[in-house]
């Protein structure tokens, strides 16, 4: 761990001071930041028609969102990271419903694209992965997919999930977010040593021409991957995503239409960049582009199940051998501060948006 703020009272401690006074239940407490989404089921239909109206158009109008190539960079190996206590999982849960053929096996159900508005109000993506929670009802991505780092505001507008989303299609319902869970340095002062976010979706929707369907709970009709915190480096993980950006070099191997993966064992050297205050971050060899962002990093991940533990979400991007192409990918390190936030977000219930008939629950 690198530090812990203490916004109620305004003061900073070194994580070390904090561990000799303070207990961890209290120290993890002070460590999560939580802001509201669509705070009504009137705001979370209007948004979910938004992006269904004229046949999922937005939807389709949508781009990958992402930095300037000129900011993929060269990794460096700088500071370290420290577990702060014994290694943790949460279990995954499967899927009680069918659903259909598969493009390639490998490829989890859990994993779709989320879909908001920039701080311009353009459309975007990055990736995201359903993963566990005790009301089935959660999502994880990346800090920067969630919370408006460019604009300053809190969370990105208009804020939805699409498990299995292929070309305007939503199989499986449109999500949206009720409430985002992020650690408080990511919320406050975009330390991507946290970019990482959990948030909590109402149940899904899907639309009979103008009329709404309450498609139900997320984790039901998907199921929800594993957590896995304070883990070893050198491990073999699964990564997942929808790579769209070009390369640096302006070369451009990917739509971003269909989901691609890496394997390997994570990098036992943490990397930094000094622009984003990164100090702990772990690498995984994989050639992918931005709209990766956000992917799970699936630890002892079951190919026939398609199920693992999120253990990393992919964050940046690194050209390691200077030839203008991505070879690297970066994720913040899962520790106790992370356990802390995933489990605030999950014990947070959401609730349905229509009823039975097709009526706003109000």
């Amino acid at each position: 761990m690198k530090r812990i703020f203490l916004p109620a009272g305004g003061a900073i401690l070194a994580t070390g001071l904090l561990a000799a006074g303070l207990s961890g239940t209290a120290q993890a407490a002070r460590d999560i930041a939580s802001d509201p989404m669509a705070t009504s089921t009137r705001d979370a239909s209007s948004i979910a028609s938004f992006w269904w109206k004229s046949n999922g158009a937005a939807l389709r109008q949508a781009s990958a969102y992402y930095w300037d190539s000129s900011e993929v960079k060269k990794l460096v190996s700088k500071g370290g990271y420290t577990p702060d206590g014994k290694p943790g999982m949460v279990a995954p849960t499967s899927n009680s419903v069918s659903t259909g053929t598969a493009q390639n096996i490998n490829i989890p159900r859990t994993i779709g694209k989320v879909f908001f508005l920039d701080a311009s109000g353009r459309p975007r993506w990055c990736t995201a992965t359903s993963i566990q929670g005790n009301y089935r009802n959660l999502v994880a991505t990346a800090g920067h997919c969630v919370y408006d780092t460019d604009g300053n505001a809190d969370t990105m507008s208009k804020w939805v999930f699409v498990p299995g989303y292929y070309q305007g299609k939503a199989p499986f319902g449109i999500y949206v977010g009720k409430q985002a869970f992020t650690h408080y340095d990511f919320d406050v002062y975009e330390d991507y040593d946290r970019d990482y976010a959990f948030v909590t979706v109402y149940n899904g929707i899907k639309f009979d021409g103008s009329k709404p369907e309450d498609a139900g709970r997320l984790g039901d009709n998907v199921g929800g991957q594993g957590f896995a915190y304070n883990q070893p480096t050198g491990k073999i993980v699964r990564t997942f995503g929808y790579p769209y950006a070009p390369h640096p070099d302006g070369s451009k191997p990917y739509t971003g239409v269909t989901p691609k993966h890496c394997y390997g064992a994570t990098s036992a050297k943490t990397v930094g960049s000094a622009e984003k205050k990164i100090e702990e971050h772990v690498a995984l060899k994989c050639p992918v582009t931005p709209g990766y962002d956000g992917g799970p990093w699936l630890l002892n991940y079951s190919n026939g199940k398609r199920l693992g533990y999120v253990n990393g979400v992919t964050s940046t991007f690194a050209d390691q051998d200077g030839n203008d192409r991505v070879d690297y990918i970066s994720s913040p390190y899962f520790d106790g501060e992370t356990a802390a936030v995933y489990n605030a977000a999950k014990n947070m219930a959401s609730g349905r948006i229509v009823g039975p008939n097709g009526e706003l629950l109000r």
